[in-house]
């Protein structure tokens, strides 16, 4: 009985040894060996397939080495290098349990079980760590949108936004640049465009506190503006003329349009800022801009415009309801007096735009002057026409109905 305490004590030495040195490599605790060595010892002895307890032991290990934030590759490194020195130490402890030496006949066998085992605990390690490492993922992007989602909408209170915002590395208590962009098809957490534009605008602008996340089918970027106004002023347009193209290559090349808008302070200065970029986005789609980076500080008349409603539809009804009464109704009337100003009041010009000769843009403003009493071409009647063709875009008119009291 007492020979028999012995070699138990000398195994548990050599396997606590064998954890010990294995795991020293990497600096890392041997706890992340816990019970396979005596596991591996356990199959040489009789031979068995590793348990599924065992293997179970395994998978629990991977967790917990993504949990210390420790690799894949020194994960497996320690159990190989622990498989190795145990393999070299196998003919002692097996003497030292069965009271007598080990064959050579019989090391080939114990080799192949020996090895099987190490390759099934591999397995159950890596498969432990992946899907841990994936549930890591998942809640950190969780967190990321319920983060997003509160910033953007100004609903958490601003001393946890700003413990919160910590974590992604953004101080708001700084200017920052809100920019959204938009492709052809919707963006999602999932699409893979949020790893890319950070990288490319971390190359791009340095370690500055950055977040970039998928909402709404779009791609949303906050940037923290430099301490000089004047690399402020023109950020936004620098972020959306890289992330631009990146949803433009998720969408498989297709259209990209992507609004900025205007540095604030604080964060309901990054929501008033992601504001303004939307609504920018859709002033740009309402009113058919060709530019593919919109910025809020270029479209305030806009803003202006549309901030009373009720005024707009009434300026739009006085001016150009008369062109209802037009052959074809008055959405052709009104997309020629808009190429007509976009192009400097040029008949030529915005004869090639809509692709009609200039016989038929000069009727169609001479019908405009008929029907509404206002002449494009007359300077005191420039400014009305100009503001209420803009209102109608602004509208939806004459596509949508107008609301008026």
């Amino acid at each position: 009985m007492r020979s028999a305490t012995v070699n138990g004590s000398h195994v548990d030495e050599v396997l606590s040894e064998v954890a010990g040195a294995a795991s020293a490599r990497h600096g890392l605790p041997p706890a992340l060996l816990d019970g396979y060595p005596r596991a591996l010892m356990t199959v040489a002895r009789t031979g068995r397939m590793l348990s599924a307890e065992e293997q179970a032991a395994c998978r629990r290990l991977g967790g917990e080495a993504v949990a210390m934030g420790v690799g894949l590759p020194a994960l497996v490194d320690v159990h190989m290098n622990a498989s190795r020195r145990l393999w070299s130490r196998l003919p002692e402890l097996l003497r030292a349990s069965r009271g007598r030496p080990v064959r050579s006949a019989e090391l080939m066998g114990i080799g192949e079980a020996v090895w099987r085992a190490a390759d099934a605990a591999l397995a159950a390690l890596t498969a432990g760590y992946v899907e841990a490492q994936r549930l890591v993922v998942r809640r950190e992007e969780e967190f990321r949108l319920e983060f997003v989602d509160d910033l953007l909408a100004g609903l958490a209170p601003v001393g946890l936004l700003i413990e919160r915002a910590e974590f992604f590395g953004l101080q708001l208590n700084g200017a920052h640049v809100v920019v959204v962009a938009e492709g052809q098809r919707p963006i999602d957490s999932g699409s893979g465009v949020r790893g890319v534009a950070e990288d490319a605008l971390r190359a791009r602008f340095g370690d500055r506190g950055l977040l970039a996340a998928a909402k709404n089918g779009r791609l949303v970027c906050v940037l923290s503006c430099p301490r000089d106004a004047d690399g402020c002023a023109d950020l936004g347009r620098q972020v959306a003329g890289i992330v631009g193209p990146l949803v433009s290559r998720t969408a498989r090349g297709g259209p990209w349009r992507a609004g900025a808008g205007r540095p604030h302070t604080g964060p309901r200065g990054v929501q008033r800022s992601y504001q303004e970029a939307v609504e920018a986005l859709e002033t740009a789609s309402r009113l058919s801009l060709r530019q593919q980076v919109v910025q809020a500080a270029d479209l305030l008349v806009y803003r202006v415009l549309a901030r009373d409603e009720t005024a707009l539809s009434d300026l739009v009804h006085t001016v150009l309801e008369p062109l209802t009464g037009a052959r074809g109704g008055a959405a052709p009337l009104v997309e020629t007096l808009e190429a007509y100003f976009s192009a400097g009041r040029n008949a030529a010009e915005t004869a090639r735009r809509l692709h009609l000769s200039v016989r038929a843009v000069t009727y169609r403003l001479q019908r405009v002057r008929e029907l509404t009493g206002y002449d494009a071409g007359e300077p005191d009647h420039h400014l009305p026409l100009l503001v209420a063709v803009t209102g109608a875009r602004l509208l939806g008119w004459p596509q949508r109905p107008l609301v008026r009291e």
